[in-house]
């Protein structure tokens, strides 16, 4: 499979590029400074430096891709539109240069609340969170989301918890809901997430909740 990553140089981002590559995908890795993308020179890897936030400037490196996968993510509480300015550069990347191709989105689970969590959860800690520490960031959750979903794209959304830098054990996942108790997930088992929902055509249309 050719796949697309954007946003190759974070910490989800990095760790996809190094599995998609070990399970034989050939992956083109969008990027702003290639030292920052600490992935050793293999042939099916390609380094494409451009602004993922530029539509014009990804047009060339989402062409002829069997997917693209947006892993763009904020890198602090003051990058808050990141994640929606990235899902409208894609969706309108892809609508003109590859409209028939996978369209993976990494966003949050912070922003839902829906009966995968529990009452704590739903009706006391989100509300909570969502109007104090993280609002923006949870808002610009629901902005991206508006925007996939709005697309007539072939799009699947994941909905991580809290990310950290552990290692990959087993986690749960469920489709269209939040997964009850999934407070954590690690990047490296989101990156194999998001490479078992790029195998699983019958993802394409819904969310998928995850964690632990």
């Amino acid at each position: 499979m050719k796949i697309t990553v954007l946003g190759a140089t974070g910490g989800t981002g990095q760790h996809l590029v190094r599995r998609a590559i070990a399970a034989g995908h050939h992956v083109t890795a969008v990027v702003r400074d290639p030292a920052r993308l600490p992935v050793g020179a293999d042939p099916r890897l390609e380094i494409v430096v451009a602004d993922a936030l530029d539509p014009h400037a990804i047009g060339a490196a989402v062409s002829g891709r069997d997917a693209v996968v947006d892993t763009l993510g904020p890198r602090g509480r003051d990058d808050a539109t990141v994640c929606s300015r990235g899902a409208a550069s894609v969706v309108a990347a892809m609508a003109v240069n590859n409209p028939g191709a996978r369209l993976l989105v990494v966003t949050g689970s912070g922003h839902v609340k829906d009966p995968g969590d529990g009452p704590l959860t739903r009706f006391v800690f989100k509300p909570l969170i969502g109007s104090t520490l993280l609002k923006a960031q949870f808002a610009d959750f629901a902005r991206t989301e508006r925007i996939v979903f709005d697309s007539r794209l072939r799009w699947t959304v994941l909905r991580p918890p809290q990310l950290t830098t552990g290692k990959r054990k087993p986690y749960r996942t469920a489709i269209d809901r939040n997964v009850r108790g999934g407070v954590q997930l690690s990047r490296a088992d989101l990156a194999d997430a998001i490479l078992v929902a790029l195998g699983d055509p019958s993802t394409e249309g819904h969310t998928i909740g995850l964690g632990y």
